[in-house]
């Protein structure tokens, strides 16, 4: 696929937003306190909270790294469409995959800001999935020049 100027500029200034937020969330609001509050409403024992605070910010630091790898569409390479795609569908099952006692501990801790990155960077990352499907579908359709959205 070819990246088109508008496509480009949506897909930076997103995975901008998304590095930010998914740094914000990893290093911010997430913390020791937060995982064993989580754990606590859950009912499951707080013993192994150190050890899923570190599996969450490796994961976190995963989407920090692939986010990054899409401000690197600014230079139009064309290999960076899937990999930017697969991020971006991976991390809007965010939403899905963290357990819900985590919001709730985050809500309880920071009110509704703790669970805000994490909704923007997940649903940002639903929108932008369909956006870049959309235009790969579009630009299928047409030979030549890139589609225009």
């Amino acid at each position: 696929m070819l990246w088109t100027p508008k496509i480009r500029l949506v897909t930076v200034l997103c995975s901008i937003v998304f590095v930010l937020g998914t740094a914000l969330q990893n290093y911010v609001i997430i913390d020791l306190g937060l995982i064993e509050a989580s754990m606590r409403l859950k009912g499951a024992d707080i013993a192994d909270a150190p050890a899923y605070l570190s599996a969450l910010r490796l994961v976190g630091n995963v989407f920090i790294a692939g986010n990054a790898l899409g401000l690197l569409v600014w230079f139009r390479w064309r290999w960076l469409f899937w990999p930017v795609l697969a991020v971006n569908v991976a991390q809007a099952f965010g939403v899905y995959v963290v357990p819900f006692a985590v919001h709730r501990a985050a809500i309880a801790e920071h009110g509704w800001p703790g669970v805000l990155p994490s909704l923007v960077t997940d649903g940002g990352a639903v929108i932008l999935s369909i956006v870049l499907i959309v235009a790969y579908v579009r630009s299928l359709r047409r030979k030549g020049d890139p589609v225009r959205l």
